[in-house]
């Protein structure tokens, strides 16, 4: 006899969940990364993520009161679930002020190391890492390397490349590090808890203080994005959250990609265009993520 979660029919809808939802994580990424990098440019990276924040601490807030008080929000879950919050507002800035000086192909990919890093930390806190892995971590530094030094054919303003990729590498620690925080609150909270910390950490810690300070900054052509970048990744963290309880594999390859997909629309849209050397560094890096998930 065949148990219900072994079907057939049960594995084939579980992989088009996984399928469905980690395609929608990409695009929803991607449009966090080309709407963040305007919005940066515009107002500066600290407005973007504060008013991001806000608008996602909206949107949040409903899901939250839903969800209710969860009973796993104690002890050590409560210390991880505050630093899944901190690390990813620090990411988000870092990534904002990568995205003032770097283009969106470059920046992206880099960004999208964060799932590499955390199994870094996750290694660093004791937990055992293959060579293999290991050596494909170094490929990815070396496709950093390439992207970050590789000559530009057509410089955006203000482009530092090597700044943007320091950046951006620091910002993927960050994300690394929340990503390993929220890993350890997966199975005791409801999505909307795990949505909630960075929302909130980034009203109380960065909002507020550029608020009262006035140095909040916000143009009307800047409005747009930042409302598109606090929708998008409430939107794409969501759909990454499903797409897991089916298939973390599958939706881990397809997230990925969103550095990709973004690559391709900052190209199209914003007619940002990408060296040889550093077509090659963006390929090495998007290659070497989905190794090391696969691994």
């Amino acid at each position: 006899m065949v148990t219900p979660s072994l079907a057939p029919g049960y594995l084939l809808q579980s992989g088009v969940v996984s399928i469905v939802f980690g395609l929608a994580t990409a695009i929803f990424f991607a449009a966090s990364s080309l709407t963040a990098s305007r919005a940066a440019r515009l107002i500066g990276a600290s407005s973007t993520v504060a008013w991001a924040m806000l608008i996602g601490l909206v949107v949040t807030t409903p899901l939250v009161l839903v969800a209710g008080i969860p009973t796993g929000l104690t002890g050590t879950n409560s210390i991880w679930w505050a630093v899944s919050g901190l690390g990813n507002v620090a990411g988000l800035v870092l990534a904002a002020s990568a995205f003032r000086f770097g283009k969106v192909g470059v920046v992206a990919p880099i960004l999208a190391t964060e799932g590499a890093l955390a199994a870094t930390i996750a290694a660093i806190l004791g937990e055992s890492i293959a060579p293999l892995a290991a050596f494909v971590l170094l490929v990815i530094v070396g496709g950093v390397i390439l992207a970050a030094i590789g000559k530009d054919p057509a410089p955006i303003p203000n482009e530092r490349p090597v700044r943007a990729a320091v950046l951006a590498t620091i910002g993927a620690f960050a994300f690394g590090i929340s990503l390993y925080a929220t890993g350890n609150l997966s199975d005791e909270l409801p999505i909307a808890w795990l949505l909630l910390p960075a929302r909130s950490v980034g009203v109380i810690a960065l909002f507020i203080p550029l608020l009262l300070l006035r140095k909040l900054r916000l143009t009307k052509a800047a409005a747009p994005y930042v409302v598109l970048v606090g929708l998008v990744e409430v939107l794409g963290f969501t759909c990454y959250s499903i797409g897991a309880q089916y298939g973390v594999v599958v939706t881990a390859v397809l997230s990925s990609q969103f550095a990709a997909i973004a690559a391709i629309m900052a190209y199209l849209l914003f007619k940002e265009k990408l060296g040889r050397v550093q077509i090659a560094g963006v390929a090495v890096i998007v290659a070497g993520v989905v190794a090391l998930i696969l691994l």
